[in-house]
């Protein structure tokens, strides 16, 4: 077999946009120049890769195969000219970190002195629920994830950064001293939930249930930011992380609201497979959070600990 490292690209494409033209747009290719490469390729085959039905492109069974094995070639690829470029003492490269949605108030402050002492290496970073990240990270479609609560079933090693606490929060309300709920309470007031796969609504709905509060009447939101502008609107009472209110809280937009055994308090970790082949540029990060994590949290989140 003659294939070339072109070739393989030009396939992966190809199988990854389920479509010729996607596929030369990508690649700053023409369209027939983007069909030879395929067609040279599969002549090394006796078996199809792909099939065209209806002007549409569908991969066989073997046409995957290969496409995995194709994906390992590229990214060894991609592995030797970041190892090249860092005997030469220059990081390159790309990490990705898929964040739960309130760890996107954690993450940046992680980012910001490795990225100026490495310019030369490009953040994604991934914000959604916990059930999205976990199955990124499932999936090693991420190089690291950050997680409050860490998932079950997986080999995977982790750097714990800080903890993350949970409050009870409504709307501010000048006219009362003191804010002192029984968890009896809670019956008669409206909760405002994140939705289903979020930590923070699987940590809510497990304090409820712990304590026995038959609810009364409910709203769910589908982020954060949405939750908590429905409890500054009054739309209810919430448990929500306290890394996102510190604006609001310092505002008199929200108040916590003291009950008993809250805070729940759980623990932000940096997490990512234990089987993984980290990068240069991975491995340079890792060394960077595990040498100035505790510097970070004193910079950036001492406010943290008044609550």
């Amino acid at each position: 077999m003659h294939y070339t490292l072109h070739q393989l690209v030009v396939y992966l494409k190809v199988i990854q946009k389920k479509s010729i033209t996607k596929a030369a747009e990508e690649l700053h290719l023409t369209q027939p120049a983007v069909s030879i490469q395929v067609k040279k390729l599969q002549e090394q085959f006796d078996i199809p890769l792909i099939e065209v039905i209806g002007r549409k492109i569908h991969v066989t069974e073997f046409g995957q195969e290969i496409g995995l094995i194709c994906q390992k070639i590229v990214n060894q690829m991609a592995e030797i000219k970041d190892k090249t470029i860092a005997y030469k003492g220059i990081l390159t490269g790309k990490i990705k970190i898929s964040v739960v949605s309130t760890g996107k108030y954690v993450i940046p402050f992680f980012l910001t002195r490795f990225s100026k002492l490495y310019p030369g290496i490009d953040f994604t970073i991934d914000v959604t629920n916990k059930s999205k990240v976990i199955e990124s990270l499932e999936k090693n479609n991420t190089d690291f994830a950050l997680v409050s609560t860490i998932p079950e079933k997986m080999s995977i090693n982790k750097i714990e950064l800080m903890t993350n606490k949970l409050f009870l929060t409504r709307k501010f309300n000048a006219r009362e001293n003191s804010i002192n709920f029984n968890t009896s309470d809670l019956e008669k007031v409206s909760l405002i939930y994140r939705e289903q796969g979020s930590a923070t609504r699987q940590a809510m709905e497990r304090y409820i249930s712990s304590n026995h509060i038959k609810t009364k009447k409910s709203i769910e939101l589908v982020s954060n930011e949405a939750v908590k502008q429905a409890v500054i609107a009054g739309l209810g009472y919430s448990i929500m992380p306290l890394i996102g209110m510190k604006n609001e809280l310092l505002n008199n937009d929200i108040e916590i609201v003291s009950i008993p055994n809250l805070p729940i308090e759980t623990q932000w970790n940096l997490i990512y497979l234990k089987d993984k082949q980290l990068s240069p540029s991975s491995l340079a990060y890792l060394k960077f959070i595990k040498e100035n994590k505790d510097a970070i949290i004193h910079n950036h989140f001492d406010w943290y600990r008044n609550f």
